[in-house]
């Protein structure tokens, strides 16, 4: 079993960033794929992004693309969302997932994951 963590969620200016991370516990993420995503209030969750177990390629969403970066430190088993540029419309809460999977597919969708975190929430303010 694989325990997620996330944290660094908070309140920021709109134009702001903030950096969240994902901590893994109880096995090492080194082979799980990684991705990261949002719920906002009477929304269904949505995809954010994702990363190879290596690391090697990650996938983000159109909305969000050029703000928002996925990256990841197996040594320190963990996985990150660098989210610069926040608009209103980031507002969400935001979601790790991570499934043992070693292919390059793009996994988007939620069913697509196994293990989830509790979420970090991220507010931002016009």
């Amino acid at each position: 079993q694989v325990q997620l963590v996330e944290s660094g969620g908070g309140l920021v200016q709109a134009g702001g960033s903030l950096r969240l991370s994902c901590s893994a516990s109880g096995r090492a993420i080194s082979r799980y794929y990684m991705g990261w995503f949002r719920q906002a209030p009477g929304k269904e969750r949505e995809f954010v992004a994702a990363i190879t177990w290596s690391g090697r390629s990650t996938f983000t969403a159109d909305s969000v693309k050029g703000r928002l970066t996925i990256s990841r430190d197996n040594a320190k088993n963990a996985v990150y969302l660098q989210m610069n540029s926040l608009k209103p419309e980031d507002a969400a809460v935001y979601y790790c997932a991570g499934r043992l999977y070693a292919g390059s597919t793009v996994l988007t969708g939620t069913r697509d994951y196994d293990y989830w975190g509790q979420g970090t929430q991220v507010t931002v303010s016009s």
